[in-house]
Order: structure tokens, then sequence, then C-alpha cells
């Protein structure tokens, strides 16, 4: 598994303007929360992806990611490990082709599928601490 270049990843961030976040809480002290926000904060419309709530940061919750509607730039992961195959294989029935999977997470499996469907994946690396290197 290797992330995209400092460039490329430069190159994502400013060209991409709307996050889909996979498990955002509405807990303002969980990381998925602070990292959104921050985001958020920067110009970018989050799109909050969690069963278990209705909205986080002013925008609609939705269940999963094929209930969006629109347009989905980056996909933000903030699942366990072992849950981003699932993620994955949900992902590539959007129209998103960039898959990060927040710092600390990895998966070859989800890494090598979403490859094969001609994805962008980052993954273990901070999408906060990305754009506050890279812009």
């Amino acid at each position: 598994m290797q992330n995209p270049s400092n460039e490329e990843i430069k190159r994502i961030l400013d060209e991409s303007k709307t996050i889909a976040v996979v498990g955002l809480s509405d807990n303002p002290e969980r990381t998925s929360y602070q990292v959104s926000k921050a985001m958020q904060d920067a110009g970018y419309k989050i799109i909050p992806v969690n069963p278990t709530v209705s909205e986080v940061l002013g925008e609609k919750a939705y269940a999963s990611l094929t209930d969006i509607e629109g347009n989905i730039d980056i996909i933000n992961v903030f699942r366990r490990s072992e849950f981003l195959l699932d993620v994955a294989k949900e992902a590539v029935q959007t129209n998103a082709k960039i898959f990060w999977a927040q710092q600390g997470l990895t998966n070859e499996e989800a890494y090598n599928y979403l490859k094969e469907h001609d994805f962008t994946v980052l993954m273990d690396l901070c999408i906060k601490v990305a754009h506050a290197v890279m812009r």
C-alpha cells in the first residue's frame, strides 16, 4: 500500500469540495467531529454518514454512502480497519473516486479492491493534518 505523493495530495485537497465522512460522530469530543469541523471551517462541505445520528455540524446525516444524492469528492473514513473493506464496497457504488482512511486505519484487501475500481486511496493519514501541511 502506498499513498499518493504530496503533490497529488495537495491537488486532491485543492480540487475537492465535498467530503462524505463515514463514522462521523455528533460528539464534539470525538476525533471524527473535530477533524470534520476543521475541514468544514476550511470551506469543505461535510456530509455525515452514520446511521445512528440525524444531523452533525448542521448537515443532514445519511445512513450509508449509497443514500447520498449528489457529488462526493472524498470519502473520509473513521471506522476501524476491519470495516474498511465493507466501506470500500459501498464506496464503489458512489460517484466518488477518492477514499481516505484516517490515521491508524489500514486494510490491504480494501486498498487493492479500491485500486481495482480506479480509486485514489489514502490510508493511515489524517486529512486535517494533510490539509494543514499542504495548503
